[in-house]
C-alpha cells in the first residue's frame, strides 16, 4: 500500500460521518480529478469498506494506520478461512448491539455482512446471454424469470463501457430485481413507484412491462428525479411521468393506479455487507423514525390502488419495527385490502406466503422484505381508507 493510498484512505474515513457516509465521500472523491487510476480506486474502496467491517475487532486507542491494516489482514484472513472466525464471535461483533433486539442475528448472517458482495447486473429483455459476451467475466444467474441477471466478476470501470451508455443493462442488486418480478406488472397496466429515488425500480417496471402502459415515479427530492430523467434516457425509456411526493395526503396525481410500489426508506440493515458505514451510524432512533414513516407512506398511497389491483411493499432492511409490524400495522387499517400471497422468486418450491425475506446468505443480494396487499372493495360505509397526515 503506497503512501498516496493510505493517506487518501485516511482521510476518507476521518472525514465519514453520519451525514456524510464513506460511501458518498468515496464517490465523490475517486470521480473527481484527483489522478486516481481504476486500480488505485478499487484498492482504496476495498480498504475503506474492509476498515468498517472489521471495526468491531479494531483497537480504536491505536493511530489509523494501524488499524487500517488490521481490518486489510481479518479480511485476507476470514477470504482464505473464514471458519477461523466463530459464529459467536462474528455475530457479536459484525454488528452494534442494539440490532438484537430488533432480529435474530445468526452466524449465516454475520459471515454474509463480512463479505465482499457480488456484482448484479440487469440486461435488456430477452439480451442477458449477448451482453455476457460482450462484457465478458459474467455468469448468467438462471431461470427464465431472471434470464438477464448476471453476475459481473471482472474489474471494468462498467459505466464507461460503450455497453451501459447504449442503455443494454443496468447495475442493479439481485434482490432489488426480485422486487420488480414479485411485483409481476402487466404490459399495458399503469403503476406507480412511489419512492421511486434515482429509478433503479422504475426502469425495471417499465422493462417488465415492455415499456408500455404508463408508471408514475414520484420522490420527494427533485434531483432524484433529474436523475432519474438522465436513466430514463439512457435506457431508452419513455413510459413515464415524473412527480415529487413527499408522502402527504396530497397525492401527485387522481390516477388510480393497477399497482402501486412502495419501497419505502429504510434503516438500509439488509445492505449493511454493501455499505459496512451505515452499521456504525444507525441508531435504534432512526428505526421508531423510519416505521412510522413506512406505515404512512402506505397509509396514504393507498386509495390510489384501484379494486383488484396490487400494492407491494419493500425494504431493504429486515428489522422488526421496519417489516413485520409495519405490514401488522398497515393491516388494521384499511379492511377493504386483504394480504396476497407471493413465491419467493429463488426458491419457487416453497410454499407462497403473504410475506417474503430474501436474506443475503442466501440469494447473494441484499437482504430485503416484502409484503403484498391487493383492493377487494370499499369498505362498509363505502370510502377508502382515511390518509394519516
Amino acid at each position: 500500500m503506497t503512501t498516496f493510498i493510505l493517506n487518501t484512505i485516511q482521510q476518507i474515513i476521518q472525514a465519514a460521518n453520519r451525514e456524510q457516509p464513506a460511501d458518498l465521500i468515496l464517490k465523490r472523491e475517486l470521480s473527481a480529478p484527483h489522478g486516481v487510476s481504476p486500480k488505485q480506486a478499487r484498492e482504496i474502496s476495498k480498504a475503506v469498506f474492509a476498515y468498517y467491517r472489521w471495526l468491531g475487532w479494531l483497537n480504536s486507542q491505536q493511530p489509523l494506520s494501524a488499524q487500517i491494516q488490521k481490518a486489510a489482514e481479518l479480511a485476507n484472513a476470514f477470504t482464505k478461512n473464514p471458519q477461523e472466525f466463530s459464529d459467536a464471535d462474528l455475530s457479536t461483533r459484525a454488528v452494534p448491539a442494539w440490532l438484537h433486539d430488533q432480529m435474530e442475528v445468526t452466524g449465516s448472517f454475520s459471515r454474509a455482512l463480512q463479505t465482499e458482495p457480488p456484482l448484479w447486473l440487469r440486461a435488456r429483455p430477452g439480451h442477458g446471454k449477448e451482453l455476457a459476451e460482450k462484457l465478458g467475466d459474467c455468469r448468467l444467474h438462471g431461470n427464465s424469470v431472471q434470464a438477464d441477471t448476471l453476475q459481473y466478476f471482472g474489474t471494468k470501470d462498467l459505466f464507461r463501457t460503450p455497453e451501459f451508455h447504449a442503455g443494454e443493462f443496468e447495475l442493479q442488486d439481485l434482490s432489488s430485481q426480485a422486487v420488480g418480478w414479485l411485483c409481476g406488472p402487466k404490459s399495458g397496466q399503469t403503476w406507480w413507484d412511489a419512492c421511486a429515488g434515482e429509478g433503479g425500480k422504475t426502469l425495471h417496471l417499465s422493462a417488465l412491462m415492455q415499456n408500455k402502459g404508463l408508471i408514475w415515479a414520484s420522490d420527494r427530492a427533485a434531483w432524484r428525479l433529474q436523475r432519474l430523467k438522465r436513466r430514463t434516457a439512457r435506457a431508452g425509456v419513455f413510459n413515464y411521468r415524473s412527480a415529487l411526493w413527499d408522502g402527504g395526503t396530497r397525492l401527485p396525481t387522481k390516477t388510480q393506479f393497477d399497482g402501486i410500489l412502495i419501497d419505502a426508506p429504510c434503516s438500509g440493515v439488509g445492505t449493511w455487507h454493501r455499505n459496512p458505514h451505515a452499521r456504525w451510524t444507525t441508531s435504534p432512533d432512526d428505526l421508531r423514525e423510519l416505521s412510522a414513516l413506512q406505515l404512512k407512506l402506505l397509509r396514504n398511497a393507498a386509495p390510489a390502488l384501484k379494486p383488484g389491483g396490487k400494492l407491494v411493499y419493500a425494504v431493504c432492511t429486515l428489522t422488526r419495527s421496519e417489516t413485520t409490524e409495519v405490514a401488522a400495522g398497515f393491516e388494521r387499517m384499511p379492511p377493504e385490502l386483504m394480504a396476497l400471497t407471493l413465491t419467493n422468486p429463488f426458491e419457487p418450491a416453497l410454499a407462497q406466503q403473504s410475506q417474503i425475506w430474501l436474506w443475503p446468505q442466501n440469494a447473494g443480494g441484499n437482504g430485503m422484505f416484502v409484503a403484498a396487499w391487493s383492493r377487494t372493495q370499499k369498505n362498509r360505509a363505502g370510502k377508502l381508507p382515511i390518509p394519516l397526515k
